[in-house]
């Protein structure tokens, strides 16, 4: 058995969890999620012990693959409209800034041109400071993957440590050619 996919999801206060057919729908505080499942693997809801568990159908490979993967996403998905994710972005550089204007972040980070990206739905994005970027969503793949795309317009340099990082990232820094 997986470990992690034989492990019950807890379901917290104030959250919905509904199945019917492979839909699975999640719904709290922060919004709805609604996902499908694959055949090979069957979830169900305790309501009395407020639990989720995922069980699957045979022992073969992909079932064995998808089992923990499942209660994973499940449980990403509860967290997700219970507690919500965010990712925190700072923008080191001389002149390097970011900026909200209606869908779309705007970043100067050292380019001729300004780069603009479309904010995805789903995603809420703020800038409290031009040098920091806080994306926020019920959506954990959708909330990573925003945050990965601002990254990588410009990712951290390693000798003066210009570009945008997560809040907390340790950047490799290189001594320069000057340093034998």
């Amino acid at each position: 058995m997986s470990r992690i996919g034989k492990k019950p999801i807890a379901i917290p206060a104030g959250v919905k969890v509904a199945i019917a057919n492979q839909e699975v729908s999640v719904e709290g505080k922060l919004g709805k999620i609604v996902w499908s499942h694959r055949p090979e693997l069957k979830v169900a809801v305790d309501e009395d012990a407020k639990m989720v568990v995922v069980t699957r159908n045979g022992e073969d490979r992909t079932s064995r693959a998808l089992h923990g993967l499942t209660r994973a996403l499940i449980q990403n998905m509860v967290t997700g409209v219970s507690e919500g994710y965010e990712k925190r972005l700072e923008i080191h550089g001389v002149g390097y800034l970011g900026a909200i204007q209606g869908n779309m972040l705007q970043l100067r980070v050292g380019f001729a041109n300004e780069i603009q990206k479309t904010i995805p739905a789903g995603v809420e994005v703020t800038c409290p400071d031009q040098t920091h970027v806080v994306i926020k969503g019920i959506d954990k793949q959708k909330v990573g993957q925003f945050a990965a795309e601002v990254r990588a317009v410009r990712k951290p340099e390693p000798y003066k440590g210009k570009g945008i990082h997560y809040a907390g990232e340790q950047v490799r820094r290189k001594a320069g050619k000057a340093a034998k």
